[in-house]
């Protein structure tokens, strides 16, 4: 825990839907619901104006519909939220080294790292500032939190918002978080929660007074003592300025489920294509092609192949997706189908050939020039490149 509130947290006011208003001054001021539009279309951002009806992200779009009849309901534009969201980032830059986004909307920067004095004053100058420079470049707003550890510093824009700042002072921590509900910690699910409510535990302070052990004994070691360590405010996560995907994927719910077997393959199809397009986009290739299946009863499973190296070529990812698709039953009824490709590198398969060759190139004009002189010894040359290691080409389900 630091001594100065010096690590802020950012999180965008209603992001996608405020998006859509400063792009579209016709919907300033006005409820605005973004998602998918579908019959099983999910609420992905309100506008505050929609959410004094009752919408919410998450919820059903059936719902928001009768909730607020006169919104104007929009699908997600993503290159436009990502417009925006290079803009902020890049105003997130300016103030430090060490920023760490979370999503689109959402990013922890380390201001102490940045310069920054650790002071009180000095720290809330920085965020004032930065709310008002993202007002004017973007004419979006944002909530900011300050504090001494990102838990609380998470925890402090949640409570700035709409559009506001809030500064926890170190020190406070254990009163602030006394009263909250213990789902406010970081890693507390629905499973966890519920877990500790069977014990009687429902506040930040109860879980606190259980004590470590009472924690362990319920969650585990691990678990148990994270949590009790953050029930006492302690958090010392450092600020990670690069967050490595694991994994890039797409996936789609379909309005009414697909029992055609041609449809289905389609499908992947073209989800692979769209996860390629994804991949180039960040500049990856990847070794491992996982489909996702949601069936008409919502069990879940997905099955995976390893190539022999990463790829980018739409052709190779499009073809094992086939191939794992084919050994799924599907005629039943399929909800969603997801592609992705996991084990990221930033070369390609292709990439490795072409250096093995140009290594062999090097150690056969090597020899050449040895020959030519005839000069005793082992030729001169690169040492030999590792070969290129087959993939066991499994496949695996898990269930969700």
């Amino acid at each position: 825990m630091r001594g100065a509130p010096t690590i802020l947290h950012l999180d965008m006011d209603a992001f996608y839907a405020s998006a859509e208003q400063a792009a579209k001054p016709s919907l300033r001021g006005k409820p605005v619901i973004v998602g998918g539009l579908g019959p099983r279309g999910v609420v992905a951002t309100a506008s505050y104006e929609a959410r004094v009806f009752g919408v919410h992200s998450a919820m059903a779009m059936a719902q928001a519909r009768r909730l607020c009849p006169n919104a104007a309901f929009l699908i997600p534009r993503f290159a436009l939220y990502r417009k925006v969201s290079d803009a902020v980032m890049a105003l997130l830059h300016t103030l430090s080294p060490l920023v760490e986004p979370l999503s689109l909307d959402e990013a922890f920067v380390d201001l102490e790292a940045g310069g920054t004095e650790p002071t009180v004053e000095a720290a809330r100058a920085v965020a004032e500032r930065l709310r008002a420079d993202i007002r004017a470049v973007t004419g979006l707003t944002g909530s900011v939190g300050l504090a001494g550890s990102k838990m609380l510093a998470k925890i402090g824009s949640e409570q700035a918002k709409p559009d506001g700042l809030v500064v926890i002072e170190p020190g406070t921590e254990r009163d602030l978080l006394g009263p909250m509900p213990v789902r406010t910690l970081p890693g507390v699910g629905p499973a966890t929660a519920e877990t500790l409510r069977r014990a009687g535990i429902h506040t930040v302070a109860e879980t606190r007074e259980a004590g470590e052990a009472e924690l362990v004994r319920l969650l585990g070691r691990a678990h148990g003592t994270s949590l009790f360590l953050m029930a006492e405010g302690r958090d010392e996560r450092p600020v990670v300025a690069e967050r490595d995907a694991k994994s890039i994927s797409v996936e789609d719910t379909f309005d009414v489920d697909l029992t055609d077997r041609t449809r289905v393959q389609l499908e992947i199809a073209r989800l692979a294509d769209r996860c390629v397009r994804r991949l180039r986009e960040a500049g990856r290739s990847g070794r491992t092609v996982v489909i996702k299946v949601r069936r008409y009863d919502f069990s879940t499973l997905t099955r995976s192949e390893t190539l022999r190296g990463p790829t980018d070529d739409p052709a190779v990812v499009r073809e094992a997706a086939a191939r794992l698709i084919d050994g799924v039953e599907t005629t039943a009824g399929v909800r969603l189908l997801g592609v992705g490709v996991s084990g990221l590198a930033d070369y390609t398969q292709e990439d490795l050939f072409a250096q093995a060759a140009q290594a062999a190139e090097a150690v056969q004009a090597a020899q050449a020039a040895h020959e030519a002189v005839g000069d005793a010894g082992p030729p001169p040359g690169p040492e030999r490149p590792e070969p290129v290691r087959e993939g066991a080409g499994e496949a695996s389900e898990d269930a969700e």
